[in-house]
This record gives C-alpha cells, sequence and structure tokens, in this order.
C-alpha cells in the first residue's frame, strides 16, 4: 500500500528545504516554516537542505548570511546540505546558479515549453483593462505563444526585449496537498507567467522549482500565501522532467497556515514581536520558542502543550497540520518558554542566566568561582519566578553588584522606604548584628524583632529590608537573599537606607 506522505519513497530518501533570503532578520513565520521542515525531515530520516535565495542583490546585505546561519544554529534546527555543510547538489547560493538556470531556460525554449513574449507593459495593462471590463479573466492571453517569425523579426526591428514565459498547459492542475487536501486549478485561470526578465534576470517562479528538481526535494512545507504560485510550479516541474532536468518527479507539497497577529490580521515582519532576535534578546529558550511556535498548526496531544523538540521529532504528522490560521499569543509564548525553563537541571540554569548577567554589567567575565557558587545557590530561589532569562538581572543583580554601583529604585524608597522604615530599619540592623549568619537564624532573629518586637505584619515588617538589600520590591524569598548576599554587604545596605529615609 502506497504511504500517504511518502508515496513510493523510502523515509531516508525524503529531503526537504529551506530557502531564507539574506535581506534581513528571520520572523516567527520563517521559523514556523524552517521548523516544520526540519522534524518532518528528522521524523523520517530524511535530509534538510539550507538554500539561500539571494537572487534579490538589492537586499542582500553581507552580515544576512551570517545572520542567517547563527539563528538556525542558536535554535537548533541544524541542516544535512547547504552552505558551511556543503553537499552533493551545490552550490547552495542562488547567486551562484546563473548558468545553470540559463541553461535549463534555453532547453525549455528549444523544447517548446517556453518562448518569448515581446509584449510591452503598457499593451499588457490595456489587455488587462479590457479583459476585465468583459468580466473575463485577467491573466496573460497567450499574444506572444504563436507568433511568426516575420512578427517576431518586426519585434526585434523595433528593440523591444523580450520576457520569457512558460507554456502553461490547457488542462487543470490537481494535487494532493498534504495540509488542505485535493486542490484544483483551472487551465483558464493560469496564464503564461513570466520566468526571465528582459534584462535576462531569472525569477522566482523560474529558481525555486529548478533548485528544487536539481537537489531532488521531495516534499516543500511552506506558508499558505505561496499557494497561488503552485500549479505554476508544478507546470514547471512537468516541462523540467520532460527536458531531463532533475529526477523527473514532482515534490509533494504542504501549505501551512498563516500565522496571525493582533486585530486578525496576518503578522508582519513589522509587527512587535515577529522578529527572532526580539527574543534572544529577551532571553527566551531556543526549545521554548520552538515549542510555542509548533503550536501554531500542531499539536502533539489534545491535552498537551509543553513538549522537547525530541518528542516533536518522533511525533510530527505533516497531516495533523491545521489549515486553519494560527493565531500568535505572545503570553502563551512567554509562558511556554517559562515552562522550559522550570525543566531545566538547575547548573544549566545558571549558565543560561550567566551572559544576562555579564552583559548587565553585574557578574564579571568570566565569572568568579566565588560568584559561581553565588550563582548556582540563588538559582533554586528564582527558577520558578522567571519567565525569561533576560530577567536575571532584574532578579539577582543585587547579589554581585559592587556597593559603589548599587542602588535602590526610585518608586521602591518612595513607596517603601518613609514613615517608619527607618525604625524597621534599625531594628533590623541590631537584630542581625550578631546572629549566625544562616537562613533559619536570619529568620528568626528577624520575626522576633519586627514581627514580636514592634508588632508589624510581615508585609510592613521585611518591605523595607527587601527594598533596602535588593534594591527593589519584589526580590527572590528575603531570608535566603539575606544568606546569600552575606553579613557585611546586608548590614552596610540597611545602613545606607537608614540613612537615606
Amino acid at each position: 500500500m502506497t504511504d500517504p506522505v511518502l508515496g513510493d519513497l523510502e523515509p531516508h530518501e525524503v529531503r526537504v528545504r529551506f530557502p531564507p533570503s539574506p535581506t534581513g532578520l528571520l520572523t516567527v513565520g520563517n521559523i514556523r516554516s524552517a521548523l516544520f521542515n526540519w522534524a518532518f525531515a528528522r521524523h523520517f530520516g530524511g535530509k534538510l537542505v539550507l538554500r539561500i535565495e539571494d537572487t534579490d542583490t538589492a537586499r542582500n546585505t553581507a552580515e544576512g548570511y551570517r545572520y542567517t546561519y547563527d539563528a538556525l544554529r542558536w535554535l537548533g534546527l541544524t541542516w544535512d546540505e547547504g552552505p558551511e555543510a556543503g553537499g552533493d547538489f551545490g552550490p547552495y547560493l542562488q547567486s551562484e546558479r546563473m548558468d545553470l538556470y540559463a541553461d535549463v531556460v534555453a532547453k525549455l525554449m528549444a523544447a517548446g515549453r517556453a518562448y518569448h513574449c515581446y509584449c510591452s507593459q503598457e499593451e499588457l495593462d490595456q489587455r488587462r483593462e479590457a479583459a476585465r471590463t468583459a468580466g473575463q479573466h485577467s491573466g496573460y492571453d497567450g499574444h506572444c505563444r504563436n507568433l511568426t517569425p516575420e512578427r517576431v523579426q518586426a519585434y526585434v526591428d523595433e528593440g523591444r526585449r523580450p520576457v520569457v514565459r512558460l507554456r502553461m498547459p490547457d488542462h487543470p492542475i490537481v494535487f494532493d496537498d498534504l495540509v488542505r487536501g485535493e486542490i484544483t486549478f483551472l487551465p483558464e485561470n493560469l496564464g503564461d507567467y513570466v520566468l526571465v526578465r528582459a534584462n535576462g534576470y531569472p525569477l522566482y517562479p523560474l529558481v525555486n522549482p529548478v533548485d528544487d528538481a536539481l537537489m531532488e526535494i521531495t516534499h516543500v512545507l511552506r506558508g499558505e500565501d505561496l499557494l497561488p504560485s503552485t500549479p505554476r510550479q508544478i507546470a514547471l516541474y512537468e516541462a523540467l522532467a520532460d527536458i531531463g532536468v532533475g529526477s523527473g518527479r514532482t515534490p509533494r507539497f504542504g501549505h501551512l497556515p498563516f500565522v496571525m497577529g493582533e486585530g486578525n490580521k496576518r503578522l508582519s515582519k513589522r509587527d512587535k514581536g515577529s522578529g527572532l532576535t526580539e527574543y534572544v534578546d529577551r532571553g527566551f529558550l531556543p526549545e521554548g520558542l520552538l515549542n510555542y511556535l509548533a503550536l501554531l498548526g500542531w499539536s502533539i496531544a489534545e491535552d498537551r502543550d509543553v513538549f522537547t523538540m525530541a518528542e516533536m521529532v518522533e511525533a510530527f504528522d505533516i497531516r495533523k497540520v491545521n489549515s486553519n490560521a494560527a493565531r500568535f499569543d505572545p503570553k502563551k509564548c512567554e509562558a511556554i518558554n517559562a515552562a522550559h525553563m522550570r525543566l531545566l537541571p538547575q547548573d544549566e540554569f545558571a549558565q543560561r542566566m550567566i551572559p544576562f548577567l555579564t552583559a548587565a554589567g553585574v557578574l564579571a567575565e568570566p565569572p568568579s568561582a566565588e560568584d559561581l557558587a553565588v550563582l548556582r545557590a540563588a538559582v533554586p530561589l528564582v527558577q520558578e519566578r522567571m519567565d525569561t532569562l533576560s530577567e536575571s538581572e532584574e532578579m539577582l543583580g543585587f547579589l554581585f553588584v559592587s556597593e559603589d554601583r548599587f542602588t535602590v529604585d526610585p518608586d521602591a524608597a518612595a513607596k517603601v522606604l518613609t514613615g517608619d522604615a527607618t525604625a524597621v530599619l534599625d531594628a533590623a540592623a541590631k537584630a542581625l548584628a550578631d546572629v549566625e549568619w544562616t537562613t533559619e537564624a536570619i529568620e528568626a532573629a528577624l520575626r522576633a524583632s519586627l514581627i514580636d518586637g514592634l508588632g508589624l505584619k510581615p508585609k510592613n515588617a521585611f518591605g523595607p529590608v527587601r527594598v533596602a538589600i535588593s534594591g527593589r520590591r519584589i526580590s527572590p524569598p528575603l531570608f535566603e537573599s539575606l544568606e546569600l548576599l552575606g553579613r557585611e554587604k546586608s548590614l552596610h545596605r540597611l545602613d545606607r537606607a537608614r540613612r537615606t529615609t
């Protein structure tokens, strides 16, 4: 029985591709596409090809290439073939494949599968408007399909420079989309489309299928915005097979649902929260971000949202991707990330916090052995309280910052270090002056002095102490924080706070 996804392929023969352009930052939509292709390839033991679509030379940036490679590696979406990995089907930069495209176009022309079109833009616009007025299809009308040699020569004599168009078939194009089921495009809605500009430059509708054919791509998983181009590409695959380019196999397609932002509008690269860099800077874990993006159209189980990438690979089934648009929910994305932070071993959690603490300037680079010991001891106090790693400095910076750089948040001081705060800080300092410096002894001394001695409620008793030693109204558990900070620094900060209230 033929497999509904693989057809007659063996699982290891699966070949998918991710084809970003080095023109800017990766978006969450790009990453979701890369993730699904990666999981698909890994599930079957096949290959993921990274192909850089850099024919838009005006928009390419030198940094864009390096950013793409580094971003995918940060995410853990490694590729089997492509730049920096090599492979048998290179080069993997389209800008280095121009001779291949020219050769393919020449073969298509010789076989009659493509032809020169000399129509000017003004003529095309006039005929399209006339077709619209008549209620007819306004695509290309095939004007140059069967020009006589005399007519061609007349156009050449006028100095016209032709584009190259693919001769589309006159039958419906039907394919089984792995996400959306059977889709049919009628020939009257599929005009002959341009493969090469008049200046000889190849266009995306040519280079993308040619590369897929030559690289023997078996499955194409991509956004639904590209669905209208699919019948044209299928027609080109058939033409390529006719002229002996590639394996002769047309890839299976699966069109992934749109990722929607606020207001049920498609998430744009200009929208806040759409770019990968934002999540890197905010301290999201790669596995947390990928887990959430996987949920935009797919789920591992109805009652389960949190899973590892290894679990996703094992369970991934492209047929279970929902064809409906998926809404990006920033709060749920952060919640999924927080769940992955809880799953990290404590030593690894500490290691992942270090870059954020050093970037904030509160931890030396490299950290001292003493600071590392404090950091590891602090992890159990904050791991359940943090949603992203960018909160590291806010939660633990007070433990490492030098006394000359330690500051108290003005808002916290204005709300907490007022009124009876001086009396509270005096009592706290006296209670802690000679106590054994352990969490248990510190808690017992402060409770006896501030709650029993002054008759204060815990909030009023411990609030001023918390602000004095951490600089903030919210901190890790107070007594443990005092122990980690140490007697000398703790008493110094209490004294300084007393003098400034």
